[in-house]
């Protein structure tokens, strides 16, 4: 176990997992939590890496810090995907190990796997055939990472653990229409369209002070505010989606995944990762999901359920689809002694709590 003022660095405290990582370990009563937003520390700048591993001498690094966006600047941004993150790790991990850290945490995600890895997807799938081309960059650094960690255990006996999770959703999460992912996206669209169903100015122009869309915010008229949700899909009578809504997905609460990394962090060791009688040692990473999948149209009419829109819910199959299928197989995390409990429908049910708490308090503020 590590002792409850042992000195944690969480590197992307403020991020989705980060935040809920940092969350988690004062909830479980650690007190020596370490972590700096990017003005106080750039993670792509060795030397500040280095002045601050010198100065705090962390004991233990989570490295959830990461350069990360939807379909649209991962294949747009090539560049900088892979070469923002494979600075990061280099930084982060390099520091840790010439510092004599006693354990490191690295997170990835479920895309290091191929386009059309077997499903579910095994640890073992890695690399087994080409990964999908839009964020190929991005994959191939979080694999580095991975990479990075099982080869400085073999070499040097270091303790550096890594973490794959799954598609994650919950509080904090980026409900801007423009490049969110697709179920706060999707929970935002049904919501704008229930306030303009019931006719309630009131509530849209608070949501789009909060979260203007295209510069368009609350101070606008009713007309340019309706023309912009249209090109969004987002209409008194109909909210309108991308695809054709088969896609099956999984999803993990985000605060769930904080947890299973900190378990993992707490009670996992290198050692537990692979077997012992392996001749060669790879794939030591651990997937953390819900090994459920559900299909996109059945995450959008939980969602028009759960927000209670009276309009109609419409499919647009002249767009993209993307993968049809990426489940996880989370028997390895099983055996590891860590399950989740939140379902997608408690979670949709928590997401809308959080976001409508959000637009309150926000309104307060500027009120």
């Amino acid at each position: 176990m590590i002792a409850l003022d042992a000195k944690i660095y969480v590197a992307g405290h403020r991020g989705l997992v980060g935040s809920a990582i940092w969350d988690n370990l004062t909830s479980r009563g650690y007190t020596n939590l370490v972590g700096r937003t990017h003005s106080e520390l750039d993670l792509l700048d060795p030397v500040a890496v280095r002045k601050f591993f010198d100065e705090e001498q962390p004991e233990y690094v989570v490295l959830a810090a990461a350069h990360v966006g939807g379909i649209m600047a991962n294949s747009r941004y090539r560049a900088d995907f892979i070469y923002r993150n494979l600075q990061i790790q280099q930084n982060v991990i390099g520091e840790s190990f010439r510092h004599n850290v006693k354990k490191l945490l690295f997170l990835g995600s479920t895309c290091i796997y191929p386009r059309e890895a077997t499903q579910p997807m095994k640890e073992d799938e890695l690399l087994t055939s080409p990964l999908e081309y839009t964020n190929e960059p991005y994959a191939i650094a979080k694999i580095a990472g991975l990479k990075m960690c099982e080869s400085f255990n073999l070499q040097y006996s270091t303790n550096y653990i890594a973490v794959m999770p799954t598609n994650l959703y919950g509080p904090n999460d980026n409900f801007h229409l423009e490049n969110s992912h697709v179920l706060p996206a999707m929970m935002r669209k049904v919501y704008l369209a229930k306030c303009l169903n019931e006719g309630d100015w009131n509530s849209v122009r608070k949501d789009m002070d909060l979260r203007p869309v295209e510069g368009v915010n609350g101070t606008n008229s009713n007309d340019e505010i309706l023309t912009v949700l249209a090109k969004y899909g987002i209409t008194p009578e109909e909210v309108r989606l991308w695809g054709t809504g088969k896609p099956m997905r999984e999803f993990l609460w985000s605060e769930e995944m904080a947890d299973a990394s900190v378990y993992v962090l707490l009670n996992v060791d290198f050692k537990d990762t692979y077997n012992e009688n392996d001749k060669e040692i790879r794939n030591c990473h651990i997937n953390v999901g819900t090994g459920k999948e559900i299909s996109i149209k059945e995450v959008a009419e939980l969602v028009v359920q759960t927000v209670g829109f009276r309009g109609k819910l419409t499919w647009d199959s002249s767009k993209p689809d993307g993968t049809l299928r990426k489940l996880t197989d989370v028997s390895k995390l099983h055996a590891l002694g860590w399950q989740h409990k939140i379902e997608i429908d408690e979670g949709v049910r928590r997401l809308y709590e959080w976001y409508l708490k959000g637009i309150c308090i926000n309104h307060q503020h500027h009120g």
